[in-house]
């Protein structure tokens, strides 16, 4: 149904009629676009109603379609759209112009393409823009997109352009006219118009009727959207039309209601009822009366191709002048145009119309003119001969011939309802001989086996074309082939037909290549390979085109074997390790594959699971031994047999090992921490040279093997070092070659480095006799690991030996023969005291020591000076150890044991009393020695307690000494314990000391509650000092009993003191007296509880002095030196804290010694306490004591190099 729009008056718009339905896209440029042509002028003078649209003037049914085409642009672009919508489209415009690029006008011939393009940027809009595509002013071209109209949009992100293309492909005449493009985005709006203009290309179009034309196309047909009688042409279902009496359809339309044009137009097949609408209101306005015509010109004319038409008006005034005009362009009388005049009328001949003819007429009297259109319509074209039904064979030339009724008539062909369209690359040619048309196909085959017709404006014609395969023969078949590899191969048959094939290879179709040709020349088929691989062996066919038929050949391609020894060495050697497996995989060629045999000294290798066996593979022939053997080491031979020849190679197995293990080590030398061993090389190499030796060592009695030496040793000899002195080793040998590392070697015998041991030190004078010396000595600093066995004493009287200088330790050595020196032992002695018997009294003797051990005996350690052989009286000094000094606290039942250490020679004699009395020796038990006593109580009772005197006396010298034992006990409970007063919820107590103190101060008291009901106790108070307390916080009503506990630094007594009465805790309220006590006095003297204590200091090393001081107020402190009070004296620090009173005396020389006085005085008095201080110097004193030897010791030995070399000292 047409489209409907607004009306106007009597108008009923319709659409405009469209170009055809687009095929397929081809690749076709676009004609450059041209100026549009001009509009025509159309009807009579202006006038005011002319100004609005009206429709064309009536065209009569049958006219030539060529006038159609014409009208129909002249409409395109004559006409102006109507004024409100024009006004509000170029309103729209004025708002937005959203074109960047607007198509353009062009020009175009007849079956060719054409392209317009619209582009619009993106910039500013956030979706894409809608665009339509119209031609005249209604019809929307998007439905009519197809074959001959193809719409594309394209998108470039980069400049963000929208491109809309529409592609007219194979423009017709009837496809010129006046086009549109429109584009909308939201409230914008832009158009642009353009024009089309379509030239012929060659010859006449064929008319065709005026109704067929304007027909509607079939829904679901191929010809949907077409606009002229080629639609006719297309593949569809030709039905014969009965001829029809022609009917006037502008008569039906002008003399019809406006509500009937839908109708008419519907009944009629007419599609443009708008465009006729349009003519036919301009015929109305055209039938005004005029003043200088009586009658005027129809509205149309329709004549034949050929025939005459006489056009005629009657003027309203005779002595008018008349002119006729054909499109613009005056008449001139001529053979074709003739003139009459008969009164009023003026007449127009047109002889012999052709279709140059159809066009738009008009003629002018005066000021006024009347127009016309004439329309020349083509006959139909008819089919006087038809087509036959053909059979060919393929490959043959066919012909297909028909008549028509007018020479060079357009005629079109069609194959199975698709017309046939002739080209340089199509295999149909059209050949028309006048009223013959010929359809040629050259070479044809079984796929133009068709139904193809012929198709005229007024008629057609079809026949079946039947193409049949020739009987093929089989003039020279396949043969099979056997080739050398590399070699040519080439198959060759001959059929008997001219027709291609395929060529396959084991069932898969041959590729071309360089190597690989195939060849067909005429009859003749080849395939022809060069250089022929073993890949190109197989099953080949030939099969030709269209025939069940093929032709088989085999292909064989042998090659002599070969055996491919690159990968071993130059003289063809392999190298297997012994004990490995070996898989000796030679790559071997041949074609067909050739047999391997293996053999080694004439003895065949069999394939099987021995341990030697070959094995054969299509690519290769591998020999395997499991588990190679030395044994196994020789030349193997391989021989490859085939039908193309035979090959032989020699390979050389060579079975390397590791090498035996070395000779067990021999330890030629012993060290302290080292050892020299050495060994022979193995027996056996392994095959390979030794490339040197690792060494292991262990101790004996541990399985830990540890490598000495990570680089390989090249010789036979090694020294280990880092040994453990004493500790038995053992060591092994591995040896290396090019394989790997050989088996360890039998361990060494073991051995034990060893090092004599230091000399003995301080070697001293014990005591020496009329007869006698007895010397004492140290051990050695470094004993070693081999240990100590004893000592060698050796002595020379002197008189046999001169003094040499003194060593680096600042003692005398002498150098005497050994024959002068006498051993003091004969057997080796453990201790380091030795008595040398049987000497002359007032003789002078030398002496030395010696350490031995499993190394052999050390350096000599030598006495200093010689020792005169006469007794010497020493003074005794009793020497009480620090502890003792101060009293020695045991509690009852403890050990008591204490040594004494003591000086004096000859041996003194020791008297101990107690408290002025002699030691019941059945109690106390003392144990006498020459350098010290020792009193040891095995358990301690109180009555052990007391001042212990020891006396020392050498000759008419005496020393003596005191020591305080105090042996403490739990106390015993307090006296009595008494309740003085209860108040409230307090209870005031009172209790007397205990009268057995344990033989130590009471610490404190500790009291415990209890209530009658219960009677469990409380501990209330620990720790209290005092013999007076209060308890609180007891519990109203209740009664209470109270005791208390003495303790001392042994604990608590073991029992205690309660109260004889109870104390009840009344209900009732009682007024509380507070006792009256007096302000305790603090105030005290001083009174030193910890006193100074007799020492020594080391020279060169800090020493301090300590005492602890009480009183209040705060005692002042001053410390004293012989007297002196020491006062900003950078060698003394003094220090005080908590009542500690300390004076550090920094690096004290000899002459700091002396008495050393602390002074503490406050205001309620002064006392004093005094120490002495000895400061041993030298490095001798200091180096001894470093090296544990006791003071007493080292006074003794310091006096006696006093005495003999005072110089020195």
């Amino acid at each position: 149904m047409p489209e409907p729009t607004k009306k106007e008056e009597n108008e009923v718009p319709a659409p405009a009629p469209p170009p055809e339905e687009p095929s397929k896209e081809k690749d076709a440029g676009t004609t450059p676009a041209k100026e549009p042509s001009k509009e025509k002028e159309a009807g009579t003078t202006p006038a005011k109603d002319e100004e609005e649209v009206s429709p064309p003037s009536a065209l009569p049914p049958g006219l030539g379609s060529r006038a159609l085409e014409r009208k129909d642009s002249e409409w395109s672009l004559g006409e102006s759209p109507v004024g409100e919508e024009q006004d509000k489209q170029n309103a729209n415009s004025q708002l937005s112009i959203l074109f960047v690029e607007k198509p353009q006008g062009g020009t175009v011939k007849v079956g060719e393409n054409i392209t317009f393009i619209a582009k619009v940027k993106a910039e500013d809009l956030l979706r894409k823009p809608t665009v339509k595509w119209f031609k005249g002013k209604w019809m929307d071209l998007a439905s009519k997109a197809g074959k001959h109209l193809q719409l594309k949009e394209t998108f470039e992100r980069h400049s963000r352009v929208y491109t809309f293309e529409m592609q007219i492909i194979k423009a017709k005449e009837n496809y010129a006219g006046n086009y549109r493009c429109e584009v909308t985005y939201k409230d914008k709006f832009d158009s642009c118009s353009f024009d089309l203009e379509v030239h012929e290309s060659t010859g006449t179009t064929p008319n065709i009727d005026i109704r067929s034309a304007f027909k509607r196309s079939g829904e679901g047909q191929d010809d949907a959207g077409e606009l002229d009688f080629s639609g006719l042409l297309k593949r569809r279902e030709v039905k014969q039309q009965e001829e029809e009496p022609e009917v006037d359809v502008w008569e039906l339309l002008k003399n019809a209601k406006p509500s009937e044009y839908e109708k008419i137009a519907f009944q009629y097949g007419i599609t443009d009822l708008r465009g006729m609408l349009k003519r036919l209101k301009r015929m109305r306005r055209v039938e005004k009366k005029s003043a200088a015509f009586a009658k005027i010109l129809d509205p149309a004319y329709q004549v034949d191709k050929g025939g005459r038409v006489r056009f005629m008006v009657e003027l309203a005034d005779p002595k008018l002048e008349v002119k006729w005009y054909k499109n613009g362009q005056e008449i001139r009388p001529s053979t074709k145009y003739i003139f009459e005049h008969k009164g009023c009328q003026r007449i127009l001949f047109i002889n012999n119309c052709q279709m140059t003819d159809d066009s738009e007429y008009y003629v002018t009297a005066g000021d006024e003119k009347c127009s016309t259109e004439l329309f020349v319509r083509e006959p139909p074209i008819m089919v006087t001969k038809q087509l036959e039904d053909t059979t060919a064979y393929c490959g043959e030339r066919v012909e297909l011939e028909c008549e028509v009724s007018e020479d060079d008539a357009n005629v079109k062909w069609f194959k199975n309802g698709e017309e046939i369209i002739p080209g340089p690359k199509s295999r149909y040619r059209i050949r028309v001989e006048g009223k013959k048309h010929f359809l040629i196909i050259e070479g044809a085959t079984k796929a133009d086996s068709a139904e193809y017709s012929v198709m005229t404006t007024g008629g057609q014609s079809s026949a079946k074309l039947t193409v049949d395969l020739k009987p093929l023969k089989i003039l020279t078949p396949l043969t099979d082939q056997t080739v050398n590899l590399g070699k040519e191969i080439c198959l060759k048959c001959e059929i008997s037909e001219n027709i291609t094939g395929k060529w396959t290879k084991n069932g898969l179709p041959v590729q071309e290549s360089d190597r690989l040709k195939v060849v067909h020349k005429g009859r003749i088929h080849k395939l022809v390979i060069a250089n022929a691989l073993i890949e190109d062996e197989g099953d080949y066919v030939f099969a030709p085109d269209a025939y069940n038929v093929t032709l088989p050949a085999k292909v064989r391609v042998i090659d002599p074997p070969k055996i491919i020894l690159d990968g071993l060495d130059a003289d063809n050697t392999v190298t297997v390790i012994a004990g490995n497996k070996l898989r000796l995989e030679i790559p071997i060629s041949g074609e067909p594959p050739p047999k391997a045999i293996w053999s080694r000294a004439d003895k065949a290798i069999m394939e099987g699971s021995g341990r030697i066996r070959a094995e054969s593979y299509p690519d290769s022939s591998t020999l395997v031994i499991d588990v190679a053997e030395r044994d196994d080491s020789g030349v193997y031979h391989i021989n490859l047999k085939n039908e193309a020849g035979e090959a032989h190679a020699s390979i050389k197995i060579k079975v390397v090992d590791l090498p035996d293990p070395p000779v067990a080590p021999t330890v030629t030398e012993v060290g302290d921490d080292w050892c020299i061993m050495k060994w022979e090389p193995p027996a056996y190499d392994g095959g390979s040279p030794i490339l040197g030796y690792f060494i292991e060592r262990k101790k004996k009695q541990s399985s830990r093997w540890m490598r000495l030496n990570f680089d390989l040793c090249k010789e036979t000899t090694f020294e280990p070092k880092k040994m453990i002195e004493g500790v038995a080793y053992e060591v092994r040998i591995f040896a290396v070659n090019a394989i790997g590392i050989s088996k360890p070697s039998m361990p060494s015998r073991p051995f034990v480095p060893l090092a004599v041991t230091s000399p003995p030190t301080l070697l001293a004078v014990d005591s020496v006799t009329d007869t006698t010396v007895t010397m004492k000595w140290r051990p050695p600093d470094q004993i070693g690991a081999a240990g100590l066995d004893g000592y060698v004493l050796e002595y020379c009287f002197e008189g046999c030996t001169s003094a040499k200088q003194s060593d680096e330790n600042g003692e005398a050595a002498y150098d005497l023969p050994a024959d002068n020196w006498l051993p003091a032992n004969k057997d080796l002695i453990d201790k380091t005291k030795f008595t040398i018997t049987d000497l002359p009294t007032d003789s002078k003797i030398f002496v030395r020591v010696k350490a031995i051990n499993a190394a052999g005996a050390s350096e000599p350690k030598y006495y200093s000076q010689p020792i005169l052989v006469k007794e010497i009286i020493e003074p005794p000094k009793i020497r009480i150890p620090r502890h003792l000094k101060q009293t020695y606290i045991r509690r009852v039942g403890e050990a008591v044991n204490l040594v004494i250490p003591f000086q004096g020679k000859p041996r003194p004699e020791l008297t101990w009393k107690k408290d002025g009395v002699e030691i019941d020796k059945n109690q106390i038990n003392i144990r006498n020695s020459e350098t010290d006593t020792i009193i040891f109580i095995r358990k301690a009772e109180r009555s052990h307690s007391g001042k212990y005197d020891l006396q020392v006396k050498v000759d008419k010298f005496v020393e003596t000494a005191s020591i305080d034992i105090q042996i403490v006990d739990r106390p015993g409970p307090p006296q009595s314990v008494k309740i003085e007063d209860v108040w409230g919820e307090n209870v005031a107590l009172t209790w007397t000391p205990p009268k057995d103190d344990g033989n130590a101060a009471i610490t404190g008291y500790t009291i415990q509650k209890a209530d009658k009901k219960s009677m469990e106790w409380f501990t209330v108070i620990e720790h209290y000092h005092r013999t007076n307390a209060t308890i609180t916080e007891l519990v109203i009503g209740n009664e209470y009993y109270f005791r208390v506990f003495s303790e001392n630094m042994c604990g608590l007594s073991e029992d205690a003191t309660m109260t004889k009465e109870s104390a009840v805790i009344a209900k009732d309220g009682k007024i509380y007296k507070n006792p009256v006590y007096e302000d305790f006095d603090f105030s005290e003297a001083p009174m030193f509880t910890q006193p100074l204590v007799n020492t020594y200091a080391i020279a060169g090393y800090n020493a301090t002095l300590n005492c602890s001081v009480r009183g209040n107020p705060k005692p002042k402190i001053t410390w004293m030196k012989n007297k002196v009070v020491i006062v900003d004296d950078p060698r003394y620090r003094m220090f005080s804290n908590q009542g500690v009173c300390t004076l550090e005396i920094r690096k004290p020389s000899p002459y700091d010694g002396g008495t050393y006085c602390c002074k503490a005085v406050n205001d309620l008095g002064t006392v004093e306490i005094e120490c002495k201080l000895e400061v041993k110097g030298g490095l001798s004193f200091c180096r001894l004591l470093l090296q544990g030897v006791p003071p007493n010791i080292i006074d003794s030995y310091l006096r006696d190099a006093h005495s003999s070399n005072p110089e020195e000292y």
